[in-house]
């Protein structure tokens, strides 16, 4: 989700540079072109419904990353804090906060506008809800509430899909027509839908790319990038359609030469360990954090990060055919909505379909989405798989709780683990 390091020098970033810078200048511009603004989530987001009413998205959540990532996190925190808001609260909700009581600066620099509709999706993370009660006491401006039932049972049953088909057909659609002043245009949603599940096709195929030795991606790291595009802004758009095409074509090229993905210090070709990565990066430290795993030859070849926004590599498509069930699908599937047993079938699948000779857990201290029931996940999957698991802790964007040392220690006796028991023969 990231857009702005510069670590990968292919066309593909300068294309999602250039998308994103055009993206917040069109929304600094919206209180003069009149453009309506909906603040929603990543999970669960109905991107191409919003667009098809010609309105703009803007994510909290990747605002915040970003501010993490261009060290302003520190003091956004801090003046939530001094607004009374707990150490213990997610740490994405206190540096938004604090950004809108700073100005409300978004990541490039421009002013992000007031939002005309807050449109909450409801994927398992509860607190969520309670950061749009908040912005929605800072902007007194209509809210909606998808609720998405939760996957307890290991899928979404037909029942749960009616039920959010209704809700999409009774209060989110009629919100976004007195909001933008225009109908329901079906055929528009259908098309965006199309371009949606073609960008999906070729995400893919950069996913799955992994599989091969050595590795062209970096599925965690590198990851956040290729999914920036598809998890905010840009799905169900000509220009999300024009980035993946040129993303895979890049990838596919890396491939047929063996060559790995580029690192902050540059290709990693030579890849001794192939790890597969349970929760979210470091964003305030993320290239000191790359360059831990990078400078021990470990390439991530799977992750479930880069699923929070969308299990499209276990074979969800958006469905042009059925515009308002194929939402319910997705947001029903994804990573946050789905139960323990699921996560855990899914790392002990990455591993053996991708070849992984190592797991690892960054348990993030302030995501309780995430973070809860880790431990018995690492359990079960150095059970079921055989792979020693490692687990250590961090932030997502509050610099406070990344631990330099501590973190590179507990990484280097892991693999250098790993390096033993291949020695051993265990």
């Amino acid at each position: 989700m990231a857009e702005n390091i510069d670590v990968q020098k292919d066309h593909s970033m300068v294309l999602q540079k250039q998308m994103i810078a055009e993206h917040y200048q069109r929304l600094a511009d919206a209180p003069k072109t009149g453009d309506k603004v909906v603040y929603t989530f990543v999970p669960g987001n109905l991107t191409e419904l919003i667009r098809s009413f010609g309105a703009l998205p803007v994510l909290p959540e990747i605002n915040a990353l970003q501010s993490g990532m261009r060290g302003k996190s520190r003091d956004y925190i801090a003046e939530a804090e001094r607004r009374g808001h707990s150490e213990d609260v997610c740490t994405y909700v206190k540096c938004d906060l604090g950004m809108v009581k700073g100005g409300n600066i978004g990541p490039t620099g421009l002013p992000l506008p007031k939002p005309d509709l807050l449109l909450l999706s409801y994927t398992g993370c509860y607190t969520f809800m309670k950061w749009f009660e908040l912005l929605r006491e800072e902007y007194d401006c209509p809210t909606v509430f998808l609720q998405i039932p939760y996957q307890g049972a290991g899928e979404l049953e037909p029942e749960h899909r009616k039920y959010v088909v209704d809700q999409i057909k009774e209060k989110v659609i009629p919100a976004l027509e007195q909001v933008t002043g225009r109908k329901y245009d079906e055929d528009g949603l259908r098309r965006r839908l199309g371009l949606a599940a073609q960008a999906e096709d070729d995400l893919v195929a950069v996913l799955q790319s992994a599989k091969q030795k050595p590795s062209p991606i970096d599925a965690y790291f590198g990851g956040v990038y290729y999914i920036g595009p598809i998890f905010s802004a840009f799905r169900g758009t000509e220009e999300g359609v024009a980035y993946y095409r040129e993303l895979r074509k890049e990838v596919e090229a890396r491939t047929a030469q063996k060559r790995g993905p580029i690192t902050p210090d540059g290709p990693l070709d030579d890849q001794r360990y192939r790890l597969v990565v349970e929760g979210p990066p470091n964003w305030t430290h993320f290239r000191d954090f790359w360059r831990m795993f990078s400078s021990w030859q470990a390439v991530v070849v799977a992750s479930t990060y880069t699923k929070v926004g969308g299990t499209y590599d276990f074979g969800f498509r958006h469905d042009e055919q059925d515009p308002l069930g194929t939402m319910a699908d997705y947001c029903g599937g994804c990573y946050t909505n789905l139960n323990l047993p699921s996560r855990v079938d899914m790392l002990c699948n990455y591993i053996e379909e991708y070849g992984a000779n190592g797991f690892l857990i960054n348990s993030v201290k302030s995501c309780n989405s995430f973070s809860a029931g880790q431990l018995m996940m690492l359990r079960e999957v150095e059970k079921r798989t055989g792979i020693p698991g490692a687990f250590i802790e961090s932030d997502l964007v509050d610099p406070r709780y990344f631990s330099p040392a501590n973190i590179k220690n507990r990484l280097e006796s892991y693999l250098q683990m790993i390096d033993a028991r291949a020695q051993g023969g265990n």
